[in-house]
């Protein structure tokens, strides 16, 4: 393929991973405000009985929703992304490697999950009883579009991290990473891990910090082991041949 046959391919990629996004989003905007309800849980159970999140303007509300709904449907679609991040790169596999496509999909998709779960039920309520605990000589108003906008953030940002095994183990198929390499770079691969997790972390203290950087070190040293199973199966296939 020419560059603009490659070009053209990932624009097609992009518009049908655009359309998935966007039928999720659809499909996830009936139910909206029992979504906002169930992510509102971990702020509101630390507030008095009876609150409600804040807001200041008259279309806030139906903004909230639909950058809910954006939310889910990223969730939604991300089989189908995965899925045409595979079709773009799969040519320039092998055939043998071409059968990995199953595998990558449903393990991409659930470490997405499982970074969003991660995020939900033990980072982001970690850090908000952290960062109330510290205005609690204050009248906290808290608005919807920023509670929001800080949770989405938490939510995509390590649900893309958890994505680092997945990442490691397709750059170790395509030979562009070996284990020998990531070992050997894993101290730079521990800075640029707390760089990312510093800009996601809500606070500047180490707790929230290592929180958010420790299990993504655990997820890189297990991309890394995955990466010496491909080099051990391609060492075995070479043999083989």
């Amino acid at each position: 393929m020419t560059l603009l046959e490659h070009l053209e391919e990932l624009r097609r990629r992009i518009i049908w991973s655009l359309l998935a996004l966007v039928g999720g989003a659809l499909g996830a905007f009936s139910f909206s405000p029992a979504i906002v309800r169930f992510l509102s849980a971990p702020i509101l159970r630390f507030l008095p009985p009876g609150s409600k999140l804040a807001y200041l303007g008259v279309t806030e509300p139906f903004l909230l929703y639909f950058k809910v709904s954006l939310l889910v449907g990223a969730f939604l679609a991300f089989p189908v992304i995965l899925l045409q991040v595979w079709l773009f790169i799969s040519p320039g596999l092998y055939p043998h490697e071409r059968r990995w496509a199953g595998p990558f999909i449903f393990l991409g998709w659930f470490f997405f999950v499982l970074g969003g779960a991660f995020a939900f039920y033990v980072a982001f309520p970690f850090a908000v009883e952290f960062l109330l605990d510290i205005g609690k000589d204050f009248q906290a108003v808290i608005t919807a579009d920023r509670y929001f906008s800080f949770l989405l953030t938490i939510l995509l940002g390590l649900g893309l991290m958890f994505e680092l095994p997945i990442l490691i183990v397709l750059l170790a198929a395509i030979g562009l990473v070996t284990p020998r390499l990531l070992l050997r770079h894993f101290r730079w691969a521990v800075l640029v891990i707390f760089i990312v997790a510093a800009v996601i972390t809500p606070t500047s203290d180490i707790v929230n910090l290592m929180l958010f950087a420790v299990p993504t070190i655990g997820l890189y040293l297990l991309g890394t082991a995955g990466a010496a199973l491909v080099a051990r199966a391609r060492r075995r296939r070479r043999e083989a041949d």
